[in-house]
Order: structure tokens, then sequence, then C-alpha cells
């Protein structure tokens, strides 16, 4: 494998986009590139973007795409942004998580033909995310033990799940089971997306537009390769998203789990391929 794209989602956090910005340019393996998917944020975004540019300049690099802010459309941003994308391997995650040194390695280490992998996540509380970004806490370099005591003092949900263990086979154990594979930490094979058709943009507003995705790579014969104890995030607090339309995309999704056809999505990544450019790409 060689050139991985990490796909960061993004709308008007440019504090937690530093901080998950900052975790990436301490990335121990370097062959990858950065695309910031932007679903509509105002311009101290993109002055977070090329502010990190400036700071990091043997970073690999990053192009800004972004879409006119139409309520959460997620969905489509991250189909636009793999467009843009130049990697034969994608890592989605959101740009109010903080990663691991490790953590493109990993995935590297955990991609395998045929597979998808999500990783877990580790939240923390809305105090400690607060004191994270005011002091500009460096989580990615804090130890185990530092986690424990974290969470025992309520500051995050947990800390068994940043263990590493090997797992091997056991990783297949549950190669079609969908829940919790989130697009925080999600990482697939370029081609399976384009087979599927990406993401269906049908789902508008917040909610299952990223199981809807995993469960028709399923279908289509893409198996679950669990990156649990190998590759966690953690995940800041941020405020509830608008769920008007939870009810809809919820009977869409179930929909789709009842019926294994049609797994391409006819409303998908194919309408932003013939206008992909890297006009947007931040030198």
């Amino acid at each position: 494998m060689g050139l991985i794209s990490v796909i960061v989602t993004t709308y008007n956090r440019p504090d937690s986009l530093r901080a998950c910005l900052d975790s990436v340019a301490a990335q121990s393996d370097r062959e990858f590139e950065l695309v910031i998917a932007d679903d509509g944020s105002g311009e101290s975004t993109r002055e977070s973007v090329l502010r990190y540019s400036a700071e990091n300049p043997l970073a690999p690099p990053v192009t800004h795409v972004y879409q006119e802010h139409r309520g959460f459309r997620a969905g489509g941003i991250r189909n636009k942004a793999v467009a843009r994308s130049r990697g034969d391997y994608i890592v989605f995650i959101d740009g109010d998580c903080v990663v691991f040194p490790d953590f493109i390695a990993r995935h590297r280490k955990l991609a395998e033909p045929g597979c998808f992998v999500p990783g877990n996540r580790i939240l923390l509380s809305r105090e400690y995310t607060e004191e994270v970004l005011g002091n500009a806490v460096c989580l990615y370099r804090k130890s185990l033990m530092s986690f424990l005591g974290l969470f025992l003092t309520g500051k995050i949900n947990g800390c068994a799940g940043l263990i590493r263990f090997p797992l091997g086979c056991l990783r297949l154990f549950r190669k079609t089971q969908w829940q919790k594979a989130k697009t925080c930490n999600l990482g697939l094979w370029k081609k399976d997306f384009r087979a599927v058709n990406g993401f269906d943009e049908s789902f508008e507003g917040w909610g299952f537009e990223d199981s809807d995705l995993v469960i028709r790579m399923i279908h289509s014969g893409v198996h679950r390769k669990t990156g649990r104890h190998a590759v966690p995030v953690l995940h800041l607090w941020h405020p509830e998203n608008d769920r008007r339309r939870h009810d809809a995309n919820l009977r869409r999704f179930q929909d789709r789990l009842k019926n294994r056809e049609p797994v391409f999505a006819e409303n998908g990544f194919s309408r932003h391929v013939d206008t992909a450019n890297t006009a947007d790409l931040v030198e």
C-alpha cells in the first residue's frame, strides 16, 4: 500500500480542528495526505488549515474541500473530499478527534483487501474538553496511567479501549456487524467505496449516513475487521447535532437493512468525480 488519504470532516469547530490537526502532524507514518472535508464553515476554519500548513512545512500536503452550508450534509462533503483524494486507502476521522502518533501506521498495518476497519473512540467530558482546548493540552502524548486517572475522575468515559492487543484472526470474528462502525474512525479501500458509490446523499441532517455506507459495503461482500484495541481516537465533546431528520433517516436505513439490493447509492460519490480538481490545495 502506498499513499493513505486521511479525510477530516469539520463544521465551525476551529479550536477542535486545531487539536485534531496538531495530532495528525505528529504521525510516525508520513506517507499520507490530508483532506479537510468542510461542511460549510466560516473563514476561521480555512485560517486554521492555512496556519497548520505554515507551522508544519514538512507535513504531508493538505487540501481544503468546501461546500456551502445548507444543514448537516456530511455524506456529501465526504464524497467530495474522496473525489479530491489521491490515495488508494481512505481513513475517515472527525475534526473533533485527537489521534495518537501511531494512528496512520496502525491503520496501514490493519488494512486488508476486502475489509473495512472501524476503530474505537474514547469520549471526553464537556468540562475536560474545555480544559484541553483552553490550555492546549497535548492529549496524544499522555501515558496510559494518565488516562486511567482521567477515567477515575470522570473526565473520559473509559480507558480499556486504549490498551493494544494483537487479536489476530479474532479481528474478523464479526465480519458482518455494522454497529459502531463510525466515520470518526474508519479505514476502507477506495475501490470498495467507489463500488457502492460512497455515501448516499439522500441522508440529509444528522444520522445513519455512515451506517448506511457500511451496510451497503457488507452487502457487496466487504467484511468488517475490527480495529478495537489497535487504533483508538479521543473524541472531544461537542453539542448535539440537529436531529430533526433522525426519524426519516432511520426509516431509510431500516429499509436498507431489509433489502440487500441495491448496494449502489443512486445519489452518491460519482456525481463529484467529474468536477474534482486540486484548486484548493494549500501550499
